[in-house]
């Protein structure tokens, strides 16, 4: 079965991450005046922020099922994902497209430049251990498919922002430290702006691209291709099926809701084929955990049909 990453573990470790960085770039950006660095600042304290709103979503998505909401609470983490995605692009894209114009007006020569460069050196090997953590959540479910494909196929929301957070901000990282060792060598604060400007659009094109895979979810996606396959040869290998005519899956947040319609081995005999169905749906749970909603339809095949339309009646 797919496994899925610990999506809570991975939040934890950027955010850990991350406030020791906004930390160090925040001192670093006011001895330097770096623009670059104080982008940087700017995104580190995004980052905890959306990290903090993860961890709510994960909260309320696990809120029991209600009346109101009889199939629960799962895709409260789409929406918190969503907002995250549209922080990221707001105050950490734009923000830094804004502060790389303003420099690029006005350049300012940059002060005390070795500080930027210690505290940009110690936030790569930050976000590189955070990163390291994601990847191994990444890996659990991921497969033999490569990064990109995860990207596009995975479910779980917030698995996925991080990822893009933190791939954004090691980039991000190196793009101000390049962007701090030219203006350093040549002595023009110029390429400072430059590397805030790259910053911001980097971050602009992550927010993006997480963004339109969260409003996919937020419609309402089918489950993960490699989990939808395996349920798919699991319903098809159970004896009590005879032939399996639709199956529709829903992901839920972390919860999966499965409807199939089948024509079922035991036709004549209304009881046992009730208990037929009733198996299938608890062993179905039973081996694949996601799976919190079954609904299952028995149907005739269509020669047995047709000679039932034809019987009289009475």
């Amino acid at each position: 079965m797919a496994g899925g990453g610990d999506s809570t573990r991975a939040i934890f470790f950027a955010l850990g991450a991350n406030l020791a960085i906004a930390v160090a770039k925040g001192m670093a950006a006011f001895v330097t005046g770096s623009g670059a660095m104080l982008a940087e600042t700017v995104h580190s304290l995004a980052d905890c922020g959306n990290q903090l709103l993860l961890l709510l979503g994960l909260r309320q998505a696990r809120r029991p099922a209600s009346p109101e909401y009889p199939l629960g609470y799962g895709r409260a983490i789409y929406f918190w994902s969503f907002l995250v995605a549209v922080m990221l692009f707001s105050i950490g894209g734009m923000f830094s497209l804004y502060e790389g114009v303003h420099k690029l007006q006005q350049p300012e020569p940059l002060r005390q430049w070795w500080w930027a460069v210690g505290v940009l050196v110690f936030a790569i090997v930050a976000e590189g251990v955070s990163m390291r953590a994601c990847l191994q959540e990444v890996n659990k479910s991921r497969g033999s498919r490569s990064l990109w494909r995860w990207f596009r196929d995975s479910r779980q929301a917030e698995l996925v922002v991080i990822f893009g957070e933190d791939l954004a901000a090691l980039l991000g990282l190196l793009f101000a430290l390049f962007a701090v060792v030219l203006s350093v060598v040549t002595g023009n604060p110029l390429w400072d702006a430059i590397g805030t400007m790259m910053i911001g659009a980097l971050l602009i094109v992550v927010a993006v691209l997480v963004a339109i895979e969260i409003k996919a979810m937020l419609i309402g996606q089918s489950v993960d291709p490699v989990l939808e396959q395996q349920l798919l040869d699991y319903l098809q290998a159970r004896s009590e099926i005879e032939k399996l005519i639709h199956v529709i899956t829903l992901q839920q947040g972390n919860e999966v809701v499965v409807s199939v319609q089948a024509v079922m081995r035991q036709r004549d005999d209304v009881h046992a084929l009730l208990v037929d169905i009733n198996r299938v749906e608890d062993e179905l749970k039973a081996d694949f955990p996601v799976v919190r909603w079954t609904f299952f339809e028995p149907d005739l095949p269509r020669a047995e049909q047709s000679g039932r339309r034809g019987a009289p009646v009475g």
